[in-house]
């Protein structure tokens, strides 16, 4: 159920494919024991054009929607470990961010429960 969404500049997709960049942030995320082996879904939108600040710096921000129902602890862990992994790959890259937000579940409705 988790969704990672990949904001990022597109010269990222020079330097690592987006293969490697979305398996890095699965990997932290099933590695964090939080969901579910195979619920994870991570996508990845490059832009080519953007302004950070009045610069072309390069960017990665991960938007990251979870079920509610972890503890802000758990949510600190998952954002510094997918950081960390990204700061592995990108260790140039001015700025890697990532915020978390969770989906009520009295209102989350997908395929399978409508």
């Amino acid at each position: 159920m988790p969704h990672f969404i990949i904001d990022c500049s597109e010269h990222l997709l020079n330097l690592k494919s987006p293969k490697e960049i979305m398996q890095k942030i699965y990997n932290a995320a099933e590695n964090s024991s939080l969901f579910k082996k195979g619920d994870i879904k991570v996508r990845i939108k490059p832009y080519k054009y953007y302004n950070n600040g009045n610069t072309d710096d390069n960017f990665i921000h991960i938007f990251a929607n979870i079920m509610e129902g972890r503890t802000v602890l758990q949510k600190a862990k998952l954002s510094k470990s997918i950081i960390t992994e990204l700061k592995t790959i990108f260790p140039k890259t001015p700025i890697i961010s990532i915020n978390i937000r969770d989906f009520e579940k009295a209102t989350y409705c997908n395929k399978s429960m409508a």
